[in-house]
């Protein structure tokens, strides 16, 4: 459960240089800065993508941005400040962003992280996301990458219709 005092909302294009700076200082450390307040204003804006952003208080906590393509999601940042770790604001952004996917009929969920980032990996895993492939030097050429993925389609409820007797004038 979400706890009461976080309320989860759209990122609006005021929210970009807080963004890029948790981007700095949280995911991309040691490796120089890509994910800029111009690139997550980009991001904000693009219909292609959700952005989203946990607050407390009107403190920004959390935030993720994730990619729309036709038929896969990629979640291409997730940040939670370091002292509200552990509470459930990731998870709720995951699951935030994974109804968001399904509706516009997306089936599939990727990412990557680096493969130095333990606590990132187990908190993916235990979310479903699984391991796919291992890329070398994905990060600035320093550092690996893995890519991990999760099946979100959901079974049908209840008893398929047959399309040929629906189709039948």
């Amino acid at each position: 459960m979400l706890p009461a005092n976080i309320t989860l909302r759209p990122a609006t294009p005021a929210d970009a240089a807080e963004i890029a700076q948790f981007s700095r200082d949280l995911i991309e450390t040691g490796l120089g800065w890509t994910w800029t307040r111009a690139r997550v204003e980009r991001n904000i804006r693009s219909a292609a993508t959700v952005a989203i952003v946990a607050c407390e208080g009107g403190r920004l906590v959390a935030f993720a941005i994730m990619y729309f393509g036709d038929e896969h999601g990629h979640l291409n940042l997730l940040a939670v400040r370091p002292d509200r770790q552990r509470a459930g604001i990731g998870r709720h952004l995951v699951d935030w962003l994974e109804e968001s996917a399904l509706v516009a009929g997306i089936g599939t969920i990727r990412l990557e992280l680096r493969a130095t980032n333990r606590a990132a990996r187990r908190f993916y895993e235990h979310l479903g996301f699984s391991e796919i492939a291992r890329v070398a030097a994905y990060y600035a050429g320093v550092e690996d990458a893995v890519r991990m993925s999760r099946e979100i389609r959901r079974a049908p409820q209840g008893p398929v219709p047959d399309v040929r007797a629906l189709l039948k004038w």
